[in-house]
């Protein structure tokens, strides 16, 4: 079958845009076929592909090579059968798919970079190609202010040219000749369109070009029969035959075998002067066999320069001509700017639709219908990057963001507000990196960005692609790394702008049914176990990769994906409720394969799950049974301090429960990303913990100071315990850092789609309560900047007391102790350690400067340790515990005993 999605890797020609690869090229054989079959190969070429094929072999062992379905089961003592034997046949199906995507892709990277090819790119033949998948489409064509909306103008072309077996639509969109100019004198004549001046501009015609490459590239001899096609086979005719050889069959009589011929040729030019073309010779290795085999054996100096021999590119790339000659001989066929859809012709009439891969779109606003805008900046205009990368930490702290919101002003901020704005006051408060939501474009703003309509497109109502661009590049600048919450597990249901019914069929990118509807959300599911949807849904995160520069994803709500009935129901705690009916085993291998591929070609890339379920091995390697994630989210940390706050008394507090949800599952406790609250506690009609905890409190009166003295204080002590109790990652959404007072609600029919709660107040910052708050957790983030505490290990808990409602841990050097306690104070509190010296208090919540009472004195700050037995350490210390304080020591002495 013929397939337009296949890409084209080799080519003869001077257009190929993948001209490094024509050194993969080899001379594999040649085949003769007659009555007896000769087969003649080149051993200088022979030899590389033989030892490709030898190398293959052994890629392919190396890969088996400790590889175990079940590896991690073994490494933690699970023994389950059912689950054991449900990853075995999921490794297997997965291995199968692997050779099922190999059969239509060059490799791995060609899945992963279909945004190369689909969708609207301009070519170098002065020409724009579009293309995108409809398989259930009739007819294909491009409309837009361009061609007048019209469905005839800019059509694919009928047959496999215009539309492939697997319902890839090819259009080309021809670039108009200006009035006066002639057409273009190669056929093929290529333009670079980012440099004004190249070497086609120079007047020098492509004749004289050709001329230059055959009299400086060809060595004597080797041009010969390039430029006297018909001298090779006339004179074999002639010395087979003679000057006047037969001319029919009967006057052509008996041949003599090809080793008899070979050998008179032999003695014939036995005496010839020596060539500049190849020495070879033929060894004949097919004795007794029903064909002969003969190798062609070169000598080792001409095999050594046919490999050297560069291809004659440099000359090909002289006939490309610059930017300034296009634009005077050409209108482009479709401008930057310009507003186009696809129209597709079905069996259920004409669509229109906004094409899959488009990158840049503009959803319905005021009515209006939905359109993709073709963006093409001219290169001065162009987003120039400035910054690398930073450097992947050892640990990190992430500052989850939502740019709409991210301003003061009641309105939609845009990528240059954020850029200038929050940006420096992410790296003031000590965030080393940013979490964006909702930058994909999706239609309706109140969704915050979790109903995605087009997934290659940057969201149009913050700014344009440069914009974003823009953003990432000024992170980089500031050491800060970049991820995006992708929302793979489901799509809008919008059909005008969306993915729903785009070529009219119910099952081109989601499943057929109720399958394919999730059960509470009305969104659409995909069906990852199709090759297209994988080619779409893996290029999307390489899209993103490539294009952008952003440095790792958070994978939301994994749970709707893995499971039928997308994490909506009971579980067990057994191994069953995650290998029975109800698992999609096509979704785990999509997340292993997208895993896979991404760490293969981005090996800095950091990947996150977010799971409600904790499917077993979310971080475990690929090749041990796992799904290949480098951190999953502690969801139920979060919930436990909602519950806490909303429904339990503070004397009720259960310091066990605390400590078991933080720590969560301790296999796993290094690749944990813990939060105290995220936007999930601010959005959809959840509340930030400030606005739980002392919102609408009157300072003025005792029992309102009591109150929100009562606030700030679990604030910081719920942000540190989880900042430092958990794993290597730490979340925090925007402004709750300094206790932002207000819930975020986005504009929507029930309040009158007003934006006054949709925004961030940072005027807050600058005195009071929330600038304590602000003070305390920017010392937070510095622990682990200047100290390290995150990338120390896990942390040892060696004291939990639900009496007394204190917990004390230590990490490393550094001891936390906590007092949760809502009336009682400890004057002389023991605390077990196992370092005997001399320890020094480095944070306090309750100093003044974070809202604090102030309460511990500075000769308090110096603890010497007393050699006694507690809670299991060999020795202890003594510390005054002030009601609802939390403090961190650090050993900065150690005595000998």
């Amino acid at each position: 079958m013929v397939s337009l999605s296949n890409q084209t890797r080799f080519c003869f020609h001077p257009n190929n845009l993948f001209v490094s690869d024509t050194r993969r090229l080899r001379i594999s054989g040649v085949n003769f076929p007659r009555k007896i079959k000769v087969k003649i190969t080149c051993f200088a070429a022979e030899r590389p592909r033989q030892q490709k094929q030898k190398k293959k072999s052994q890629s392919t062992s190396d890969a088996e090579a400790g590889v175990d379905p079940v590896g991690f089961l073994t490494k933690l003592g699970i023994a389950d059968r059912i689950f054991a034997q449900f990853l075995r046949e999921r490794h297997k199906a997965l291995k199968d798919l692997k050779d099922e995507i190999l059969k239509r892709h060059f490799d791995f990277r060609d899945l992963a970079s279909g945004f190369e090819l689909l969708g609207m790119h301009r070519h170098m033949e002065h020409r724009v190609d579009f293309m995108d998948w409809g398989p259930g489409a009739r007819y294909g064509a491009i409309i837009g202010d361009f061609n007048g909306w019209s469905p005839t103008e800019n059509s694919a072309r009928e047959g496999l040219f215009g539309h492939d077996d697997f319902g890839y639509w090819f259009i080309i969109l021809e670039d108009k000749l200006r009035e006066g100019e002639e057409q273009d004198e190669l056929y093929f004549q290529q333009y670079n369109y980012v440099d004004d001046y190249d070497k086609g501009d120079s007047g020098v015609s492509a004749e004289e070009i050709f001329q230059k490459a055959n009299d400086e590239y060809w060595e004597p001899g080797e041009d010969r029969f390039i430029k006297n096609r018909y001298e090779v086979p006339a004179k074999l005719y002639e010395q087979l035959f003679g000057p006047n050889g037969p001319q029919t069959l009967e006057e052509l009589g008996d041949i003599p075998d090809a080793e008899t011929r070979y050998k008179q040729y032999q003695e014939e030019h036995k005496n010839d002067p020596p060539s500049n073309l190849p020495p070879c010779d033929i060894i004949d290795k097919g004795q007794g066999k029903p064909y002969d085999i003969f190798n062609v054996v070169t000598s080792p100096e001409w095999t050594k320069k046919f490999y050297e021999k560069e291809p004659p590119i440099p000359y090909w790339l002289e006939t490309r001509k610059g930017r300034k000659a296009w634009l005077k001989k050409y209108i482009p066929a479709i401008p930057h700017g310009s507003k186009y859809r696809l129209y597709f012709n079905t069996p259920d009439g004409p669509l229109e639709r906004v094409p899959a891969w488009a990158t840049y779109v503009q959803p319905e606003d005021e009515g209006k219908q939905a359109y993709a805008i073709h963006w093409e900046p001219s290169p001065e205009s162009a987003y120039k990057w400035k910054n690398p990368k930073p450097e992947v930490p050892k640990s990190l702290r992430i500052y989850e963001c939502h740019v709409g919101i991210s301003g003061s002003e009641p309105k939609i901020s845009s990528f240059e507000e954020f850029t200038t704005k929050v940006l420096p006051h992410v790296k003031r408060a000590g965030y080393n990196a940013i979490q964006l939501i909702g930058i994909p474009e999706h239609k309706d703003y109140f969704t915050v960005g979790y109903r995605v309509t087009n997934f290659f497109a940057v969201s149009s109502r913050y700014g344009t692609p440069d914009d974003f661009k823009r953003l990432i590049d000024e992170a980089h600048g500031l050491g800060l790394l970049v991820f995006l919450d992708i929302v793979h597990s489901y799509a809008a249901a919008d059909q005008m702008v969306g993915l729903s019914l785009f070529d009219g069929s119910n099952d081109c990118y989601f499943h057929y049914g109720k399958r394919g509807h999730h059960k509470h959300w009305g969104t659409r599911m995909f069906k990852y176990g199709d090759l297209d949807v994988l080619h779409f849904l893996i290029s999307n995160l390489n899209w993103w990769i490539t294009e952008y520069q952003v440095d790792g994803y958070q994978f939301h709500s994994l749970a709707s994906m893995i499971y039928t009935h997308n994490g909506f129901a009971s579980f067990n705690n057994d191994l069953d409720d995650y290998c029975n009916q109800y698992v999609d085993r096509d979704a785990l291998m999509y997340l292993i394969l997208a895993n896979e591929i991404l760490h293969d070609q981005h090996p800095n890339i950091i990947t996150i799950a977010e799971d409600a379920t904790y499917y077993p091995g979310l971080c475990e390697p690929v090749s041990q049974g796992g799904l290949g994630f480098d951190y999953y989210v502690n969801l139920s940390a979060s919930e436990m301090w909602v519950s806490l706050l909303d429904s339990v008394p503070d004397n009720e507090w259960s310091m066990s429960k605390i400590v078991s949800t933080l720590v969560a599952n301790k296999e796993y406790a290094d690749k944990m990303l813990s939060y105290a609250e995220c936007h999930n506690q601010s959005i959809s009609g959840g509340r930030s913990f400030a606005e739980i905890l002392f919102g609408g409190v009157d300072n003025g009166s005792p029992g309102g100071r009591q109150l929100l003295d009562r606030g700030v204080s679990l604030h910081k002590m719920i942000r540190l315990i989880t900042f430092t109790i958990g794993g290597r990652a730490y979340l925090n959404f925007m402004g709750n850092e300094f206790g932002h007072p207000e819930r975020v609600e986005f504009p929507t029919q029930s309040n009158n789609f007003s934006f006054s709660l949709a925004n961030r107040r940072w005027d807050l910052l600058k005195s009071g309560v929330h600038h304590h708050l602000f003070s305390f957790d920017k010392e937070l983030m510095d622990l682990d900047k200047s100290k390290g505490i995150l990338s120390r290990g896990l942390p040892s808990t060696h004291h939990v007391n639900d009496a007394n409602m204190v917990i004390s841990f230590s990490r490393g050097p550094f001891l936390f102790i906590f007092n949760f306690h809502p009336l009682n104070s400890y004057e002389k509190y023991d605390v077990g350690i196992e370092e005997a010296g001399e320890y020094t208090m480095i944070l306090n919540s309750d100093e003044v400067k974070y809202g604090g009472q102030g309460l511990v004195s500075e000769d308090q700050y110096l603890q010497r340790s007393i050699s006694k037995r507690i809670d299991g350490q060999r020795n202890c210390l003594e510390v005054f515990l002030p009601s609802r304080t939390a403090q961190v020591y650090k050993l900065t002495r150690i005595l000998r005993i």
